[in-house]
């Protein structure tokens, strides 16, 4: 009997190794289903979203060329104003209409905007001012920085006389390509000693967001300012010409800052204008307003009834996506049709 008693301890000893080693394997089986199960899980995770971004570009190339098919169609109806109308463009013809148009699955809506009959920021390189003249409060603006100094004035209660004309000289400075400070203007000094520095860009604007960047301009009546004014992104346009066709109501600041006439009677002037606009500048200036005014030939120079410079809004829809642009185009003068001379993905339209 003694010599069974080591014989069973071995047996038991070995059977209690054959239970901890199968429960070992099942905890490597369990260990091995876990990570195959997570691994299994992330890759449909991947999956998924890999098949969603694909879907996602899909949508958004199409979303992007539809607006594409809509510049075409707005270079085309350019096309036929250019043909049809060369002389004359004005709010009632086809081209001023918002073009709405339903697709499967999403839709297009684009905007076409006459790009003169805002102000011209870049035209206040024309001509230099050394000495800026100061403003006749009888008599309208005799350069374009005059004029925009009354335009930040018209446009915003927040703006004093003095704060309009930092932020024009400083404007002047800006756009100009010396480095001489204009009246109460800034050149790279002053923008160097700022918490971010930068410099001035002695060049013409090529975006009014530029704006931001000037000496002396404040949020408080930024957003009400900008929508006044423009930038023609053309190095060969750097003058003020406003199409006295095609400014509308809200945007009459325009005109009353170049005529120093108040924003209720260019308002006026505006709401008796023909439906289908000036047939020429001298019906405009023959208005009891502005014939008391005197205009010189230079500042009739300013106000036009024809357009080279459009802007485009486009807005498309294709399932969940959308996508905006802004597209620039230029009626070619010498009868080359219309060009795109910019596009702008993105923005606020």
């Amino acid at each position: 009997m003694r010599l069974n008693k080591p014989t069973n301890t071995l047996r038991f000893l070995e059977k209690a190794h054959a239970k901890s080693q199968r429960g070992i394997a099942l905890l490597v089986i369990l260990l091995i289903v876990a990570i195959v199960s997570i691994l299994a899980t992330e890759m449909m995770a991947r999956l998924q979203l890999n098949v969603a971004r694909t879907v996602n570009i899909k949508d958004n190339n199409q979303a992007f060329w539809y607006a594409m098919g809509a510049e075409q169609f707005a270079k085309k109806s350019l096309n036929e104003l250019k043909t049809l109308s060369p002389d004359n463009m004005n709010l009632g013809q086809p081209w001023a209409q918002v073009f709405e148009y339903p697709i499967d699955s999403g839709g297009i809506q684009a905007e076409l905007t006459d790009l003169q009959s805002c102000f011209n920021l870049n035209s206040l390189t024309l001509p230099p001012l050394e000495n800026p003249p100061t403003q006749d409060p009888n008599k309208a603006p005799t350069t374009p920085a005059l004029a925009f100094s009354n335009l930040m004035r018209l446009s915003s209660e927040n703006v004093d006389s003095f704060t309009a004309e930092t932020v024009r000289d400083s404007l002047v400075d800006w756009l100009d390509k010396d480095g001489n400070i204009t009246g109460y203007g800034a050149e790279d000094a002053d923008y160097e000693s700022l918490r971010f520095p930068y410099v001035a860009a002695n060049a013409p604007m090529t975006n009014k967001s530029e704006l931001r960047l000037i000496n002396g301009i404040e949020l408080s009546y930024l957003r009400e300012l900008l929508p006044h004014v423009c930038v023609v992104p053309d190095i060969a346009f750097n003058a003020l010409q406003v199409n006295i066709n095609t400014v509308k109501e809200e945007n009459a600041h325009v005109l009353a800052a170049m005529l120093n006439l108040t924003v209720e009677n260019t308002q006026r002037i505006i709401a008796s204008r023909p439906l289908d606009g000036y047939g020429d500048t001298e019906e405009f200036f023959s208005e009891p307003e502005i014939v008391a005014l005197n205009l010189s030939a230079e500042q009739k120079a300013w106000f036009v009834i024809k357009t080279n410079y459009f802007m485009l809004y486009t807005k498309t829809r294709y399932n969940n996506s959308s996508f905006k642009m802004t597209s620039i185009f230029k009626l070619d003068s010498e009868g080359e049709g219309v060009s795109v001379l910019s596009r702008e993905f993105g923005g606020t339209n």
